[in-house]
């Protein structure tokens, strides 16, 4: 991109999603959970009606009778936006590539949280951390955020999500809600999905013990929300003869006739096992997900998923 194209693609970005946030998001950021964005402020003797999770344990031993911190509100929170900038990123079987699809949900989700009042930072990542932008207000940094989504060039290509948790529990203090928007594609094992489909490969148990860790581990310290980015294509395979494929972040080569049928059905089947397999596993973590097609309209997806949270921790 030329400068001049960038800037004009970042116009566009904003004022696309000025109008989504406007028309469809109005209300529907929210993200409060118990002890987010609250700071310790002193101790006291437990009551009856008070919450027995901000029992102090260590003083009630020490005291012979219960004690419950107290916690002093922090208005304001930071929203971490979280950015797979990955090869596979690159990949758009529709009129947007992934990251493309990320950046307008991004800035979506970074002009909700100025309008309530939250600081955004930005981490776009590979198998490294390429660039972090700590939290800030204002139009100017929103701005700043989505320039640098639209014109990254990694120096890496391949994928590292616990890698990329791992700094964020470094350089957020304080609780935040984080945004996690990756496809998730090199998630387990290291490999794309699409060799790992036609080749029978398995995913590989001890990278999706250590990411699964980590992703519970950061929705202890922070409020973790996985986005995951899936291109249409990534589930379907089209009868288009016989195909070369290369992967975005290995490099590897994988020659295929798409026009078997056999051939389409176990890249579909095994796709739609590889999704399943996902989804147990963030259950299992208790991270909250929502997976965005990239073909699709997100904002709809993204009020209906912020109204369904809103109203689970108003039960």
């Amino acid at each position: 991109m030329t400068p001049t194209e960038l800037l004009e693609s970042v116009r566009r970005v904003e004022m696309r999603t000025n109008r989504l946030v406007n028309d469809v998001m109005v209300g529907a950021y929210l993200s409060h959970f118990k002890g987010r964005g609250m700071d310790f402020e002193d101790l006291r003797e437990y009551m009856p009606g008070d919450d027995v999770r901000d029992i102090d344990w260590n003083v009630t031993n020490r005291m012979g009778r219960p004690f419950v911190k107290r916690f002093r509100e922090e208005r304001e929170l930071a929203a971490v936006l979280a950015v797979d900038v990955s090869a596979s990123s690159l990949f758009g079987s529709g009129e947007k590539t992934k990251r493309e699809f990320a950046a307008e949900v991004a800035a979506t989700l970074a002009i909700s949280a100025a309008r309530n009042g939250d600081k955004v930072a930005l981490l776009l990542f590979t198998d490294e951390v390429e660039l972090f932008l700590p939290a800030r207000k204002g139009r100017r940094h929103i701005l700043r955020l989505v320039r640098e989504m639209l014109a990254c060039e990694p120096k890496r290509s391949g994928t590292n999500i616990p890698a990329a948790l791992t700094f964020l529990s470094h350089v957020i203090r304080r609780r935040a809600i984080v945004f996690l928007l990756t496809d998730f594609l090199h998630s387990f094992d290291g490999r794309d999905a699409l060799p790992r489909v036609l080749a029978d490969q398995h995913v590989g148990p001890t990278n999706r013990r250590d990411i699964i860790q980590e992703l519970g581990l950061t929705n202890t310290r922070h409020d973790l929300v996985c986005l995951h980015l899936h291109d249409p294509r990534e589930s379907t395979l089209p009868d288009a003869g016989l195909l070369t494929i290369e992967d975005a972040e290995t490099g590897e080569l994988l020659e295929l006739d798409s026009a078997r049928n056999a051939v389409r059905e176990r890249f579909g089947q095994t796709n739609v096992e590889r999704l399943a397999e996902l989804d147990r596993a963030f259950n299992r973590t208790g991270v909250d997900t929502l997976r965005l097609n990239t073909a699709e309209a997100f904002a709809p997806k993204l009020q209906r998923f912020f109204e369904i949270r809103r109203g689970r921790r108003r039960g």
